[in-house]
């Protein structure tokens, strides 16, 4: 295969597109919006989200992923094909070689069909890449020289956790506590507390602004409006930065957890250098205030964020086929 020019980031909540010469192109929504009444997609991405939450009747929002799996092949198929239509363009003399990762929960069957998908989508040739190793990349870590790097790349379905080095997971990991998870325990609590429903957007929004994964010094509020699910009227509340922080608590601590594990796992020589070298953070749960202080706390060892995380998998898909040249490992 020659080197990549696209790279697609396929993840439970964004779908990211890096694209060879203009880097990151498309960052949307992993949402497709169904018409009901019509039995047919009607819209992707940011268009789909929108669409769907204006239209209450007939028009669905539908994940093709969740929980780290893929839920819906034949809507990930469509997606696929239009996302690859959209980065490549109308006029692409030839057909691009594509690099793409998906969700860590994945199956054989689901890997195969959606290698499959991205060939009868356009692709010229496919590699799949390890998320970790993606994730890696993209953080701008060079993981071709012999010593560990221990990367946690927190996404919406799933936290993939491994240790890399000379190019490959040493050890690894993965769980389903991450973003999603997190926005159904506020969800939850905002209920139980409050008796306020309220949808995925307003949660979204109240884990950015007010959320954390460790106890702040001064505790933030922020004001939130919902329906009340006793009356059905419109209710204003204040949540706290500290109520937040209990609701995804048992999220928090199974990552930091897991972190500590992969950690008692790895060969001493590796661990050496993980304790020089840091922790690196990915993907868009890495941007939850208080979660590098956790995991300092829980390891002893400095952790820090990648710079702009929810993109570093589709940059490291990007630039995967070229680093494993180097090392001798891609064939053609």
């Amino acid at each position: 295969m020659a080197f990549t020019d696209i790279g697609i980031d396929m993840g439970t909540t964004d779908i990211v597109i890096w694209h060879r010469g203009k880097g990151v192109i498309i960052h949307e929504p992993s949402i497709v919006a169904y018409d009901k009444e019509r039995d047919k997609i009607v819209a992707f991405g940011e268009e789909a989200r929108q669409l769907a939450d204006r239209n209450q009747g007939s028009v669905v929002a539908i994940r093709p992923f969740k929980a780290g799996g893929i839920s819906d092949y034949q809507v990930t198929e469509k997606m696929l094909r239009y996302y690859i239509q959209a980065a490549i363009g109308r006029h692409m003399i030839r057909k691009p070689y594509i690099s793409l990762c998906i969700p860590s929960g994945v199956t054989a069957v689901e890997r195969r069909a959606v290698e499959e998908a991205t060939y009868q989508a356009g692709a010229r040739d496919v590699v799949i890449v390890e998320e970790t190793v993606a994730a890696a990349i993209g953080a701008g870590i060079d993981i071709t020289k012999p010593v560990g790097n221990l990367v946690v790349d927190i996404g919406g379905g799933t936290t993939d956790i491994a240790v890399i080095s000379l190019g490959s997971p040493v050890i690894r990991t993965s769980l389903k506590s991450a973003g999603a998870e997190m926005n159904e325990q506020i969800t939850r609590a905002i209920r139980r507390d409050h008796n306020l429903f309220m949808n995925q957007a307003q949660v979204e929004d109240i884990k950015i602004r007010v959320g954390t994964a460790f106890k702040r010094p001064r505790m933030e509020t922020m004001q939130v409006s919902g329906r009340n699910v006793l009356t059905g009227l419109t209710k204003t509340v204040t949540v706290t930065s500290e109520e937040i922080r209990e609701a995804i608590q048992d999220s928090t601590s199974r990552i930091a957890d897991a972190v500590h594990g992969v950690l008692e796992k790895t060969p001493p020589e590796l661990a050496a250098d993980i304790t020089t070298r840091g922790i690196v953070l990915t993907g868009g749960g890495a941007l939850l205030d208080g979660l590098t202080e956790l995991l300092e706390e829980r390891t002893g060892i400095n952790t820090m964020v990648a710079e702009n995380p929810s993109e570093c998998v589709a940059v490291g898909c990007g630039l995967y086929c070229e680093l494993m040249d180097s090392l001798g490992r891609m064939e053609y």
